[in-house]
């Protein structure tokens, strides 16, 4: 293990803006869906979805819904031997992000695993459940990419909050476990499921499964390409020593970046705004605001956002709405290497405009450049 880098906090977020592609971005998703590992994923359209948001701060002339059409391709499915990357969950979790192709071996133990668990979401299939995907996976294979939507079957599976239709339940599953892929989004999100061997090249599927050890330390480096400056568990240190350099700053726990950073590390040093040596304000004049997704990369880990940030944000989508400090969807706002607040916009599709919900900004910082782009990117007004 190399020696502790000593580093401040104001070099440290000049080392995390320019690590996660926000003083640079990717010339293509492709570019950056390899550099960061995976981009989460998440339904939710209030002002863009999360991943698009993610995106939009890291792809050159990124456009809405670009994820998706990499993913898929445009009015029709990818054939599988085009195809560069696909939908699917973290190991051991529910979090639904894209991934590139060489992920794919790293997830079989994971979707094996899940046919062994109780889990009304995500774990081994009902009776009536495994009687009816004889059924599903024969239709699919007989005509192509299908959502529960294309099924008659009304009969409702039963789940602790609640019901859905069995049909639904039993292709998630089946997803879940890696006997289907979303091949297509259609209209509102929808997923399409296919068999694997007509999303994934035959390549991807041949390749062997890794070993646990391999795995776990996928996973492990998957963690730091994707946050880049990360808090690792003593277990995730073991088992990607010689990938790491500890780094020390002022207020911080122990965190560690990927030795391959550390060129970018050195330099984000040496800049003479962030050891001080110049005032940046008198230098490079107020910096351009970046309005970022809730779940971004920057923020994603809130110990870190604390601590690195002085910045303590929760994402309220899921807190009721008496007890939301920021807003349903609020967005923080990245000012050089500061947070000084945040927007929560909505889009107003029908009226084309983009409404602000509530806005609290550091005084000094003036987001309505920010906004406008925000709403020119979706095709609305400010």
């Amino acid at each position: 293990m190399p020696a502790t880098i000593q580093v401040t906090p104001t070099a440290a977020r000049r080392f995390m803006r320019r690590a996660l592609l926000l003083d640079a971005p990717a010339p293509d998703i492709a570019t950056a869906l390899t550099h960061h590992g995976y981009i989460q994923i998440d339904p939710i359209n209030v002002t863009g979805r999360m991943h698009d948001l993610i995106l939009r701060n890291r792809v050159q002339d990124y456009r809405e819904g670009g994820l998706m059409r990499h993913l898929h391709g445009e009015d029709r499915p990818l054939p599988a031997a085009r195809r560069t990357a696909f939908e699917h969950h973290l190991p051991s979790s529910h979090v639904l992000v894209a991934f590139p192709l060489d992920a794919w071996p790293h997830l079989l133990t994971a979707n094996s695993a899940r046919t062994r668990v109780a889990s009304a979401w995500s774990g081994r299939l009902t009776k009536r459940e495994r009687e009816l995907s004889v059924h599903l996976l024969a239709e699919i294979a007989a005509r192509g990419p299908l959502g529960s939507e294309d099924f008659e079957d009304e009969r409702r599976a039963r789940r602790v909050w609640g019901a859905m239709r069995l049909t639904k339940s039993a292709l998630q599953k089946l997803f879940f476990h890696g006997r289907l892929l979303i091949a297509q989004r259609a209209d509102n999100n929808r997923r399409l499921y296919d068999l694997p061997e007509r999303v994934l090249p035959a390549a991807t599927l041949a390749a062997p499964t890794p070993t646990k050890a391999d795995t776990d330390r996928w996973v492990a480096h998957t963690l730091l390409r994707q946050r880049r400056l990360a808090l690792l568990k003593k277990k995730d240190l073991q088992l990607v020593e010689d990938l790491v350099q500890p780094v020390q700053i002022a207020g911080c726990p122990l965190l560690h970046c990927l030795r391959t950073d550390v060129p970018l590390l050195e330099a984000a040093v040496s800049d003479p705004l962030a050891t001080g040596a110049v005032a940046s304000s008198a230098a490079a004049g107020p910096p351009q605001l970046h309005l970022l997704a809730p779940l971004d990369p920057l923020i994603y880990d809130r110990r870190i956002t604390s601590a690195l940030w002085g910045f303590d944000y929760t994402w309220e989508v899921y807190t009721p709405p008496a007890k939301r400090q920021r807003g349903y969807y609020a967005l923080p706002v990245l000012a050089g290497t500061e947070l000084v607040g945040h927007v929560d916009p909505k889009a107003d599709r029908l009226n084309r405009r983009l409404q602000i919900v509530s806005r609290r900004v550091r005084r000094g910082h003036k987001v309505a450049d920010a906004v406008g782009s925000l709403a020119r990117w979706l095709g609305l007004k400010p």
